[in-house]
């Protein structure tokens, strides 16, 4: 049985003002988490690698049609990762991006010697 009575307004917008709150205190804990995350060189080696293994970085094209979908979805699942950090510390994708790509070089240079 349910508590819910259509006529009180004022309990409305205080359920209302209490689930806004939730809300707001959920994003900012979000926000928060992924600076945090993205602020240290371990954290972002993190990040990279959770991008590489979502396939963010190449094609998902699979003659499979139920593979290619399996493969978008995760695909997707990294796009958002990539949106938050675009939109939350914007500064430090490049750095990240540096980072990884200095790490790709060092990891070429040893399995093709010179």
């Amino acid at each position: 049985m349910s508590n819910y009575d259509p006529l009180d307004l004022r309990g409305q917008e205080a359920t209302k003002a209490d689930k806004d709150l939730v809300e707001k205190l959920e994003v900012e804990a979000e926000s928060a988490d992924v600076k945090w995350l993205m602020g240290s060189k371990r954290g972002r080696r993190i990040v990279w690698r959770l991008l590489d293994q979502c396939g963010v970085f190449r094609l998902t094209f699979n003659p499979n049609a139920m593979q290619m979908a399996f493969a978008e979805g995760n695909r997707n699942f990294g796009n958002r990762m990539l949106t938050i950090i675009h939109s939350l510390c914007p500064e430090l994708y490049p750095t990240m991006v540096k980072e990884n790509a200095s790490v790709r070089n060092t990891d070429d240079r040893r399995s093709h010697p010179t």
